[in-house]
């Protein structure tokens, strides 16, 4: 696997070395010992998946302490645009994000330490999208960020007016209003 730094630190890609032939293809999704070596050791304890249908925005989420989350995503069928954005006070990138294509044909992952707010938008007709975590979901610490708040200067290549959101995801504060558990 290659790992690819971003501007931010805490979020890194990673592509998979693929394996083609006329039979079609093969890959690594996770080593533990690769990713140990390559990232650091984190220890997944849930695997989570979902579908959407194009013009989903979920998020910006995240699990405010002592139930943080590290995750690894990746979209298995379709593209989604994922977005992570750093919420962690005192950085030198706090407010920033970064925005990475993941498609089910470049088979790219994306590595989100603790300390941001996640999301992603569907750009295909049906997306189905999973995520490793290190921390079990935890409901009462289920927290986010408006993801249409223009302040943050998110593309997220779906009009907002075409999106599909959940009610939830339309109550989270504005970045201007929220304080960060970080």
């Amino acid at each position: 696997m290659e790992v690819i730094k971003t501007p931010i630190e805490g979020l890194l890609i990673i592509e998979p070395r693929i394996f083609s032939d006329a039979r079609g293809y093969f890959f690594e999704s996770f080593s533990q010992r690769d990713f140990d070596e390559k990232v650091g050791h984190v220890t997944f304890v849930q695997d989570n998946e979902s579908m959407s249908t194009r013009g989903v925005i979920r998020g910006l989420h995240f699990q405010r302490p002592p139930y943080t989350q590290t995750k690894l995503v990746r979209c298995v069928r379709g593209a989604v645009l994922d977005i992570a954005m750093d919420i962690r006070k005192g950085s030198p990138t706090y407010g920033q994000h970064v925005a990475v294509e993941l498609t089910g044909d470049n088979h790219r992952q994306f590595f989100i330490s603790k300390g941001f707010a996640h999301g992603f938008a569907v750009l295909s007709e049906e997306a189905v999208f999973q995520y490793k975590c290190d921390e079990f979901y935890h409901p009462e610490a289920d927290a986010g960020i408006q993801l249409s708040d223009p302040a943050l200067g998110i593309d997220w290549r779906i009009p907002f007016d075409e999106a599909i959101l959940s009610d939830k995801d339309t109550k989270h504060p504005l970045f201007k209003d929220f304080e960060s558990p970080f």
